[in-house]
């Protein structure tokens, strides 16, 4: 880890720490909590749709992991909150290499706790724009964990709303991985909460643009890929572990999805 001092940007909100916030914990500062504040005075059900988003996560980090990957990519880690996807993958596959990648400075000071991984397995943590993908693929920190000949998962969860090409994104970052590498993504959409319009305005006039997608536009992102069951789907209906407490679509605001490339 670096030794110089870390610019924190805290003078502006970030969209890594107003989660952060919301989810209870303590990596931000007061631009960030007065973003959160407002956007749940919005939709109260934000933290709801938050915490569906990590169980989410966890379900399919297991599934990936359950299902042979021992390589995975983690576009837009955010700030560790454990478990972390690391610590889910290797506790079935301790032999997993993961890398993170972020842009926030906070979460490179707080990646000491992603690195914290399985003796047998590999954590590195990439200070990376996923903006830019071209230059992550391209990261020798990239190459030194993840061979690119054997199948790699690539999960974005909770980050596509955040960039306004998100086809060309995925499409650039699944062309050099082989078959039997998977995409797991989960992305916020107004089809369930029609409140996700004034939460992504919101985000936006903050100087955090938010894009929404539609279920087909969700689709299209596996343009190329076998689309597992049960398709693009709200988060919960994602696999849901047994005695899951059931919530209605409409409790979140995100659609939930993973395909295998062929």
């Amino acid at each position: 880890m670096p030794d110089t001092p870390i610019d924190l940007q805290n003078d502006r909100p970030h969209s890594a720490r107003v989660y952060d916030y919301i989810m209870g914990g303590r990596a931000n500062f007061a631009p960030d909590r007065e973003t959160a504040a407002k956007v749940l005075a919005d939709w109260p059900g934000l933290r709801t749709s938050m915490l569906a988003n990590r169980a989410c996560m966890h379900r399919m980090a297991r599934h990936l992991a359950g299902a042979g990957l021992r390589q995975f990519v983690d576009i837009g880690s955010g700030i560790p909150s454990s478990p972390n996807l690391h610590e889910v993958v290797q506790e079935s596959a301790p032999e997993s290499r993961i890398v993170y990648v972020d842009n926030d400075v906070i979460v490179l000071a707080h990646a000491r706790a992603l690195l914290a991984g399985t003796p047998e397995g590999r954590t590195v943590y990439i200070q990376a724009d996923m903006r830019s993908p071209r230059a992550l693929l391209g990261d020798p920190a990239l190459h030194e964990v993840i061979d690119l000949s054997r199948p790699v998962a690539l999960t974005v969860i909770a980050m596509l709303q955040f960039v306004r090409d998100a086809q060309d994104l995925v499409e650039t970052l699944l062309d050099p991985l082989p078959p039997g590498s998977h995409l797991a993504v989960t992305i916020p959409t107004a089809d369930l909460a029609p409140e996700s319009e004034r939460l992504a305005r919101e985000y936006t006039d903050r100087g955090i643009p938010m894009y929404l997608r539609t279920r087909a536009e969700v689709e299209r992102l596996f343009t190329g890929l076998e689309l597992l069951e049960p398709g693009v789907v709200p988060m919960p209906r994602w696999r849901p572990d047994p005695g899951d407490p059931p919530l209605p679509d409409v409790a979140t605001n995100m659609y939930a999805a993973a395909g295998r490339k062929t």
